[in-house]
């Protein structure tokens, strides 16, 4: 029996100005799946990811996650609603932290789900000191961003988004701004998330993580999606010769 995605996109388009930077876009994400987007710089992956929670407005198509279905072209306070209901199923971890560095480590996970979704405070630290533990993070409760290294903000930063028990998440590049001795850890904890069976669309450069965690690797070239495929069968036998080319210079320690 066929599973349902959770995340569908249809015929999606994205203009910034004159410059087309997605081109009819149509991806199918079922529950429980972990993707990998790849590609060089500029190719649309970001872009494609702010799309799905509409940090960046689609120009054109039609956005689904978890049966709540956006038309790009809808408009007015039905249409606000709708974006409204998307951003609080989907968690979104990005390239910088964006902690706040007034707050410390626990306020910083509670604020959304007490503000945003109006959850009860107890239950709110509950719910934050339970993946604080699981990111290994809870010793650091009580400090502020500023006293932790990159690495341990980024797990804060992770922490946060599961606290608003998200139907999906997002990365963009997680570990980009990371020292090379802290993406492991980092790494580590979105495998744990990984295993949990979370739903995940993680664009990123780490090659090692995509070929060991990701259920399908999708490679995007020019706004466009080229290839599609299972690890194994993405890196061992490409089809598309930008995709080769990609993987040769990941290989050759170029990014």
């Amino acid at each position: 029996m066929p599973v349902s995605p959770i995340v569908k996109i249809s015929n999606l388009d994205k203009f910034f100005g004159r410059l087309h930077v997605l081109k009819n876009i149509s991806l199918e994400v079922p529950e429980r799946q972990v993707i990998c987007l790849i590609g060089r710089s500029g190719s649309g992956k970001s872009t494609l990811l702010r799309c799905i929670n509409f940090l960046e407005e689609p120009s054109r198509g039609k956005i689904e996650v978890d049966g709540i279905q956006v038309d790009a072209e809808g408009k007015g306070k039905e249409q606000r609603k709708l974006i409204h209901d998307v951003r609080l199923k989907t968690g979104m971890v990005f390239q910088e932290f964006n902690l706040f560095p007034h707050m410390s480590v626990l306020e910083n996970v509670i604020e959304g789900p007490v503000t945003v979704k109006g959850m009860d405070r107890k239950h709110a630290i509950e719910l934050a000191e339970q993946n604080l533990d699981s990111v290994g993070m809870l010793f650091k409760k009580d400090e502020y961003p500023l006293r932790l290294s990159g690495g341990q903000k980024q797990r804060v930063a992770i922490a946060r988004a599961l606290t608003m028990e998200p139907r999906v998440m997002l990365f963009d590049e997680p570990t980009s701004a990371l020292d090379p001795e802290l993406i492991g850890e980092v790494l580590n904890v979105m495998k744990k998330v990984a295993t949990e069976g979370m739903t995940m669309i993680v664009v990123t450069h780490e090659m090692g993580f995509a070929r060991d965690v990701a259920d399908r690797v999708i490679v995007m070239s020019d706004g466009e999606l080229i290839e599609d495929a299972n690890p194994d069968e993405l890196f061992s036998n490409p089809k598309d010769p930008r995709t080769q080319a990609l993987i040769d210079r990941y290989r050759s320690g170029e990014q």
